[in-house]
């Protein structure tokens, strides 16, 4: 088996990393996976949040979301890779289930699934692919889904 890989691959195995890595809340592995160069801003949007900028902002959001929610997996769907140079973009699909705090202590507390598109920008540096950016913008409730809705309230339309 050949351990080359091409380009879309690497981008792909760095995108992987950077989801695995809040799922184990890795705040080191988190550091590693952003861009450190100079004079290469890093820039991150999650949902609902105002731009950050600079790694250490950057860094400081993942490590608030990881340190104040007790569960969470991605799964990654829709995932597409298109690499120009020392440049990649991947888009993909959140697919997230999350968990906050139990009510009894030993057992997993409510779980809430949550659809995020998101893109990410990686940066070739140093031989390795660095997330540059990353933006995540909640998917809103389909037109399909709202008719469901309205056929369970009996035609009225849910707030």
């Amino acid at each position: 088996m050949s351990t080359a890989r091409t380009d879309g691959e690497l981008v792909e195995l760095a995108n992987t990393a950077l989801y695995e890595a809040m799922e184990r809340g890795d705040t080191a592995a988190m550091n590693r996976l952003w861009l450190d160069e100079p004079g290469r801003e890093v820039s991150c949007v999650h949902p609902g949040w105002p731009v950050l900028r600079g790694r250490g902002e950057v860094l400081r959001s993942y490590a608030l979301i990881m340190a104040s929610t007790d569960y969470i997996q991605f799964f990654l769907t829709d995932v597409e890779v298109s690499v120009a140079g020392d440049t990649a973009l991947v888009t993909c699909t959140e697919n997230i289930l999350s968990g906050g705090p139990a009510e009894t202590e030993g057992e997993l507390g409510p779980l809430v699934g949550q659809l995020v598109v998101a893109t990410n920008v990686f940066r070739r540096s140093g031989g390795e692919w660095k997330v540059w950016s990353h933006h995540g913008s909640p998917v809103l409730a389909s037109a399909e889904d709202e008719e469901e809705d309205e056929e369970e309230n009996g035609g009225a339309p849910s707030v």
